[in-house]
């Protein structure tokens, strides 16, 4: 595919995973591979296990695998911002509805919302959720402090009384919206809004706190492709895939993935990549897409499902940017077609957890086909050489639709 090192049988491996917008320590997706690891191996009949990271650095661990009957090592590291993400979701009642207004202004205003409508409309539901989450739970807690004053003011019309009947109204009311709050892990409005407004809030151009953060991301990066592995392959989930994007295209233009190295691999999972490139100010990300989807230096393969409504199924992110360029080869867009590869008991189980079906590529699937994230992460083969000469699906979206379609310089 890309070039000779990418047909080499893999014996040890370096992963470079870069979750999404997720506050939680990255420890959930070393206890998540281990555990979904451990099952998909017992259904497609592979041995799997984990260890300790060896070494300083970025927090990981080590998988060693036989798969095909050969062995492998790899080494599989979290590049965290999940720091950056707890800062950016501190915010407090008010301040997340004011978050609410900026950030329906910033899709709306700019026309982005009505074209990423015409994309998918589980993700374009998915960011409208919180917001009507948000002004309903805003009516609740409205109605039940009218409905408080209301019972209590019979009680008497002085002046004074009505006054500490309107507070104690106002007290319910609020009570309610902190109690909203502190139930966030089961309605997840708040986390959702944080979310799209972390990018809103500078239109699409990533904030420098980040920019920083994935500088050291490309760095350690570079230093795996000098070490003695045949892969080193990036996983960008959710919105860590357009991070990942520009890290590579980073990384690749400053000359630092050489020729006869370790292949390189790059695998983007349940991207939501247009709800950055189509805002006016992603000029960077545009750019990035723009140069990645043409190099030689790597393969890149997108996966995606339909069954995921977070994600832009089967959305080329590079050519519904508007971006393509002479020459385009990535990504590779197929899907990971969970109605097909989880059985039907398992696929009701979990066709209304939004959020879980959003994380299955990372998981286990109980009627595998050619997608398995174990097998890629710690196989006896690179990506490339794994979809050499796969086709992509026909039923993905490849045409311009964003209405910004300026690079950066």
């Amino acid at each position: 595919m890309a070039n000779t090192a990418q047909a080499k049988t893999v014996k040890r491996r370096r992963v470079f995973y870069i979750p999404g917008y997720d506050p939680i320590h990255p420890r959930r997706y070393r206890e998540l591979y281990r555990k979904e690891g451990a099952a998909q191996a017992a259904i497609s009949g592979y041995e799997i296990g984990l260890k300790p990271k060896a070494g300083r650095g970025n927090y990981g661990w080590q998988v060693d695998a036989e798969i095909d009957g050969q062995r492998v090592t790899a080494q599989v590291e979290v590049l965290v911002w999940s720091d950056i993400v707890r800062q950016s979701m501190s915010s407090s009642i008010p301040a997340t509805y004011w978050q609410l207004l900026r950030t329906a202004w910033v899709y709306i205003g700019s026309g982005a919302l009505w074209r990423l409508m015409r994309l998918r409309k589980g993700p374009v539901i998915a960011a409208l959720y919180p917001v009507g989450m948000l002004i309903a739970q805003a009516l609740l807690a409205l109605v039940l402090g009218l409905l408080a004053y209301a019972a209590l003011a019979v009680l008497s019309d002085h002046w004074a009384a009505r006054l500490a009947f309107a507070a104690l109204g106002m007290g319910l009311g609020v009570a309610l919206l902190r109690w909203f709050k502190r139930k966030d892990g089961k309605f997840f409005a708040y986390y959702l809004m944080h979310d799209y407004a972390y990018s809103a809030a500078t239109k699409g151009a990533n904030p420098p706190q980040l920019e920083a953060r994935m500088a050291t991301f490309a760095d350690a990066i570079a230093a795996a492709l000098t070490d003695d592995v045949d892969e080193v392959l990036v996983v960008g989930h959710s919105s860590g895939a357009h991070l990942g994007v520009s890290v590579l295209a980073d990384l690749i233009r400053s000359g630092k993935v050489a020729e006869g190295g370790p292949a390189l691999g790059f695998l983007t999972l349940g991207q939501v990549v247009p709800m950055v490139s189509f805002l006016p100010r992603a000029e960077r990300l545009r750019g990035d897409l723009r140069y990645l989807s043409a190099r030689d230096e790597l393969a890149w393969v997108d996966v995606t499902a339909p069954g995921d409504g977070c994600a832009f199924a089967l959305c080329d992110p590079v050519s519904v940017s508007g971006v393509a360029p002479e020459g385009k080869r990535w990504p590779l867009v197929f899907s990971a077609a969970f109605t097909q590869t989880l059985s039907p008991a398992r696929w009701k189980a979990l066709r209304w957890r939004f959020f879980r079906l959003h994380f299955q590529y990372l998981c286990a699937f109980d009627r595998p086909r050619d997608y398995d994230y174990f097998q890629i992460t710690a196989g006896p083969r690179t990506l490339a050489a794994r979809y050499d000469g796969r086709p992509a699906s026909k039923s993905r979206i490849d045409y311009a639709v964003s209405k910004y379609t300026s690079v950066a310089a």
